[in-house]
């Protein structure tokens, strides 16, 4: 009985400590994907957004947003699709450079991989 509980209580001792060490869900890396989007992605939004869309600022001094976190993580699919098609903001429109497939496939990045 005592060798039982012993052996139940080091048991949850050593799933409580490897506990403290697991994190959470992997992030989605652009860089290591092979995905059709990331390509996309690292082609024509990276110069801006950072090799990994976490924002950065630009040499004459904009900060381009993060597109994991911050007030944009809370807009929708269609409104990343529209943002990417018209551009504003300071980000420029890519409507006549990107076809409507990709520019779709980059909401999705956006919207299901970057921000979880």
């Amino acid at each position: 009985m005592i060798r039982a509980k012993l052996l139940l209580t080091l048991l949850f001792g050593t799933l409580g400590v490897a506990a403290c060490f697991t994190s959470g869900p992997e992030q989605f890396s652009i860089r290591e994907s092979r995905e059709p989007a990331a390509s996309l992605f690292r082609q024509n939004c990276a110069i801006c957004h950072g090799p990994e869309g976490e924002g950065r600022m630009l040499d004459d001094g904009t900060l381009v947003p993060s597109l994991r976190r911050g007030e944009f993580k809370r807009i929708t699919e269609q409104e990343i699709y529209e943002q990417i098609a018209e551009g504003g903001n300071g980000m420029l429109p890519f409507r006549n450079q990107l076809t409507e497939r990709e520019m779709r496939l980059l909401s999705d990045l956006v919207r299901n991989k970057l921000r979880q």
